[in-house]
């Protein structure tokens, strides 16, 4: 084997190792970076240090990027909301509304995932807000914990693939897609994640009625219509505006994460929620995830140009072109890569770091639709971040229930059935894609 060939495939492991020591993940990438890139120079003579000079241009492309503003606004919306109490409210509310039902909180939990999701795209403030909340009740009703932890953690995670999700702004802008079609093309799926779920609930509460009780106490009060609305409408007026004003090609993503957050501080002021240190906690929350997230493109920058400029790219695609006679062998081993990525990757580091080098292979030397293949790379990290046992909505939900309350097997047994029902979506959307292209192309006559 020719080292100097093969020698820019090795900065995949020692990327691996660097994060497994401790070290900032950001740091690391630019460290492997740079040490590779002058070990490739003055050893190898096979990387030329002009090509450092791309560096810098890298960088301030990314700062210009219009697209990417919208993170860190989507950011603020989202914590503004968890800081205003609506999250707490509306599973306060459900609960009232289907205390009376079997199994009926749970469905509740659902039904506010996805809510939550459509609202803010933050998985682990929606994880930890549920668990805190929501948990206690459940378990004093005597609900079945492992069903219980599989459903707050399978329904948090959905802002991962409902929109406005991080994860498909990022997607979107390192596939070179626009960002409304890709929230269009992970509607459905999405969708058809929220009604698995609560038809994998109905199943378990029909079989086996035991696992969730009666909901009775004379005590309950069922929740008012006012009371309802009072909750709903607020959550409801930002997926409106910013996912139907993105849909309707009425604003960008970017204006429509501005909007976003103002009305989130506009609803935070109405509810009497937002003050000084509010908004103070507020904007240090937002710029120190703002910051991680830049500081890590940043560095991938880093990475990816010295993996490019020593042709790593070339070489990962003539690996893997071993098998491009297999088409679907070849895409079930991308997936396979990325998911095995999720269990000690975040998925910033992923779309930074792998989306852009895995997915033109796909897309071009297989002439696989890119909004795609995409929907299907988020329903798969979704789904490692649920997998036992390094997933980390698990570690979230592990952080805010005592051990008194939920074991950790509790909760690694209970998210087993939600992972098939992830498999299972991500399979149906593999062998149909119109699921996930049929909207785009209706809207915007994307293909």
């Amino acid at each position: 084997m020719d080292l100097e060939e093969y020698f820019p495939l090795l900065m995949f492991p020692a990327l691996l190792l660097g994060i497994l020591s401790g070290f900032p993940v950001a740091f690391v990438l630019s460290a492997v970076g740079l040490l590779f890139g002058l070990f490739g120079h003055y050893w190898l003579d096979i990387f030329p240090m002009t090509d450092f000079g791309f560096i810098s241009s890298k960088i301030f492309g990314v700062i210009g990027n219009v697209t990417l503003i919208a993170v860190p606004l989507f950011i603020f919306m989202g914590i503004t909301l968890e800081k205003s109490g609506i999250a707490e409210e509306l599973l306060g509310t459900t609960e009232r509304l289907f205390s009376r039902v079997r199994g009926g909180l749970l469905f509740g939990l659902i039904f506010v995932g996805a809510l939550l999701a459509a609202s803010t795209g933050i998985v682990g403030a929606t994880v930890v807000t549920m668990g805190a909340l929501s948990l206690p009740p459940l378990l004093k009703r005597n609900y079945d914990p492992k069903l219980c932890a599989g459903t707050i953690c399978a329904s948090g995670t959905l802002g991962q693939i409902i929109p406005p999700s991080i994860v498909l702004i990022l997607l979107a802008d390192m596939m070179n897609i626009a960002v409304a079609d890709l929230f269009a093309g992970a509607i459905v799926p999405g969708l058809l994640l929220v009604l698995g779920y609560a038809l994998y609930v109905f199943i378990q509460v029909s079989v086996n009625p035991s696992l969730v009780p009666v909901a009775i106490q004379e005590t309950d009060t069922r929740a008012s219509l006012r009371e309802i609305l009072g909750v709903l409408i607020p959550p409801l007026i930002l997926v409106i505006l910013v996912l139907g004003s993105i849909l309707l090609g009425i604003a960008s993503p970017t204006e429509a994460a501005g909007c976003g957050a103002i009305t989130a501080l506009g609803l935070a002021l109405f509810r009497r929620k937002l003050t000084l240190q509010t908004l103070r906690e507020i904007s240090e929350r937002t710029t120190y995830l703002t910051a991680m997230v830049f500081t890590l493109l940043f560095g991938a920058q880093v990475f990816a140009v010295v993996f490019r400029g020593m042709y790593g790219d070339e070489v990962l695609i003539e690996c893997l072109e071993v098998f491009s006679e297999e088409e679907a062998l070849l895409f079930w081993l991308v997936m396979g890569f990325f998911f095995l990525l999720g269990f000690f990757l975040d998925f910033l580091e992923i779309c930074f770091i792998f989306v852009p080098v895995i997915t033109p292979m796909l897309t071009q030397e297989l002439d696989m639709p890119a909004i795609w293949i995409a929907v299907l790379i988020a329903i798969n990290l979704q789904t490692s971040f649920l997998t036992p046992p390094f997933g980390f909505s698990l570690f979230y939900l592990r952080g805010v229930a005592t051990k008194s309350e939920l074991s950790t097997m509790d909760i690694y047994r209970g998210v087993i059935p939600f992972v098939l029902i992830q498999l299972a979506v991500l399979a149906l959307v593999y062998a149909f894609p119109e699921l996930a292209l049929s909207l785009p192309r209706f809207i915007w006559g994307s293909n």
